[in-house]
């Protein structure tokens, strides 16, 4: 059983310390700009929460018969945190066992919950764009109103930009870091 080297080891901290700051700031943004809101408005969704202007946007989204938006309405609030905590938990016994097998199991662990997360977040986004409401005040045929999932969109007179806010691009980060460090840590085993 091969040991992790220095960087794979230090890696694992930095993971850690990464992933903790979805709970110090948001992890994603979804920014819309009209017209007749010349500052923008701004929904803020964080690890276990949904901050920003959410009241304005479901006062609007009423119109087009938009469900709206309120925090008990995600489960993810709850399970994504867990699924962080057990997997950072998991780093600690990664660190401790150092072995390169335990990191690549711990690489794909994250990998999954990533791919998982930005599905779940896809999906929920499909869902709130497609499903409205038929007695709607506003109609337009054959019109969806998904925000992206990452980037640019126009949605009737609305511009809205999807992206990720500070705590997300650690969360990037993090998985960057660990592919790039599996890798190292793979050739290192290839070439002893």
């Amino acid at each position: 059983m091969k040991k992790l080297t220095i960087a794979g080891k230090a890696s694992i901290l930095f993971v850690i310390l990464f992933l903790a700051t979805l709970w110090i700031f948001p992890m994603w943004r979804i920014d819309l700009r009209a017209p007749q809101y010349p500052g923008g408005l701004s929904m803020k969704i964080w690890i276990n929460d949904v901050k920003g202007d959410v009241d304005i946007i479901n006062g609007l989204n009423h119109y087009i018969g938009m469900k709206t938006i309120h925090k008990s309405d995600f489960l993810e609030f709850i399970y994504l945190p867990a699924a962080l905590l057990i997997f950072m938990g998991l780093g600690i016994v990664v660190l401790l066992l150092n072995r390169k097998i335990g990191y690549y199991i711990w690489t794909f662990l994250f990998t999954f919950i990533a791919i998982f997360s930005f599905y779940d977040f896809y999906k929920w986004e499909y869902n709130y764009g497609h499903n409205l409401d038929p007695a709607a005040p506003i109609k337009v045929p054959g019109m969806s109103y998904q925000p992206p999932l990452f980037g640019y969109k126009k949605l009737l007179n609305f511009e809205v930009l999807s992206q990720p806010d500070i705590a997300g691009w650690f969360y990037i980060g993090a998985g960057v870091l660990l592919v790039v460090i599996t890798f190292y840590e793979w050739k290192k085993n290839n070439t002893k």
